[in-house]
């Protein structure tokens, strides 16, 4: 049933997630707090739902090339990093299906009904199970809350666009341990009806530190687009001092897996991974060959790049390599750096064979690096990527 349906069902799947989520909230307001209501405006959310669900019936049917665990393991990441409860999935199973049939009508007959909810609750379940042994080994009981209070320590201007955040614990407590690639959610309380909201942003310093570091880049609205109200919060209303609710690291991607030379591959605020990366390895495999190529708009757009000259000479065998789309200010004092103008050439980054390789930025930047790699003889299996926000780097047969 569910392979005679499935085409009807991809073909209408973000009609029936643009049905799903205005029913859902209407019935339960509390959930708009945990969802970004930024990828809701411009309907990142709902296909990026759509394809999930999409993925999981190929998956079940064996019609799919793509892996489907690291697709389950980005779900059950995220969900953790929101707080997202076992009980949740039923609010959820019930306004999803209401909302297959409200757009597909008369074709959802019990026994098409019937399918679609089983093929959910099998989705449902292995999300639920994953992410009850993620809340165990992050030392969260069941019922308890994620959140944890972190004290605003130091506050770096980056760049004129982008912040650092130095944080401690408010309790004073112990600081948990990262792997390079993590990242943890901030929630913030917004003015008016705009409520709680929660964004997400990796963790850019050394993991084993006596504190975190997040670096956020403010979102500018594009096209008519809003500002991002969260990052725009945190540049403009947090200081030295103030307090920020953050959840445990969560994140499946690590940027130092792997033994041998690591190329790490970055554009914009996608460096934040690679930065921990290099901060970590500074401390635990100093020798360790590393290739750093790094895309931005100029030099003086090029965040924590004051931190590139200490962690050169922590690393003597580290190599950098950026493009600079206006390379009229690329020079960077005590920076040794290969610059190059205009957009990265996947046919020029320094590639080791037995290297293991970070991709970090925009997806269609990612698409290109990785389809260049990949014909330069890389394996796919030694690549491994991070998408900021809820979509999925789909094409795997680049």
């Amino acid at each position: 049933m569910v392979k005679a349906t499935l085409p009807v069902v991809q073909a209408h799947g973000e009609a029936i997630t643009g049905c799903f989520y205005p029913r859902m909230f209407k019935a339960h307001p509390e959930l708009l707090n945990i969802f970004n209501r930024g990828n809701q405006a411009n309907g990142a959310q709902k296909a990026a739902l759509a394809a999930s669900v999409v993925a999981y019936a190929e998956h079940l049917l064996g019609t799919s090339d793509l892996p489907w665990e690291p697709i389950l393991e980005r779900i059950a990441q995220k969900h953790v990093s929101l707080g997202i409860s076992a009980p949740q999935y039923t609010i959820v199973g019930r306004h999803l299906m209401a909302a297959i049939g409200e757009v597909l009508g008369d074709a959802v007959t019990p026994e098409v009904a019937a399918a679609w909810d089983e093929v959910y609750w099998l989705f449902a379940c292995e999300l639920i199970a994953r992410e009850a042994r993620l809340y165990t080994e992050a030392g969260i009981a069941e019922g308890q809350s994620i959140w944890r209070e972190w004290r605003i320590e130091n506050r770096t201007e980056e760049t004129r666009e982008v912040v650092s955040f130095t944080l401690v614990p408010a309790d004073g407590g112990t600081v948990p341990t990262f792997t390079p690639g993590q990242y943890v959610s901030v929630a913030v309380d917004l003015d008016g009806d705009r409520g709680q909201q929660i964004r997400q942003y990796s963790l850019s310093g050394r993991p084993d530190a006596d504190h975190w570091r997040i670096t956020v880049k403010r979102v500018r609205g594009i096209d008519g687009a809003p500002d991002g109200v969260v990052s725009t919060f945190l540049h403009e209303r947090v200081q030295v001092g103030d307090t920020l609710r953050l959840s445990p690291p969560c994140g499946e991607v690590s940027v130092v897996a792997g033994e041998g030379p690591l190329l790490l591959v970055s554009a914009g605020i996608g460096l934040t991974p690679a930065m921990a990366a290099l901060e970590h390895l500074a401390v635990t495999e100093p020798e360790r060959p590393v290739v750093l190529v790094h895309a931005d708009r100029a030099g003086t757009a090029h965040a924590m790049r004051n931190d590139l000259p200490r962690l050169q000479e922590q690393l003597p065998n580290l190599r950098m390599r950026l493009w600079y789309e206006d390379v009229t200010d690329s020079q960077l004092l005590g920076l040794k750096a290969e610059v190059a103008s205009g957009l990265v050439d996947p046919e020029q980054i320094p590639v080791n064979p037995d290297a293991h390789v970070h991709l970090c930025g925009p997806v269609p930047f990612m698409t290109t690096v990785r389809g260049g790699l990949l014909r330069r003889g890389v394996p796919r299996e030694r690549i491994a990527y991070e998408v900021f926000g809820p979509g999925m780097l789909r094409d795997e047969r680049v």
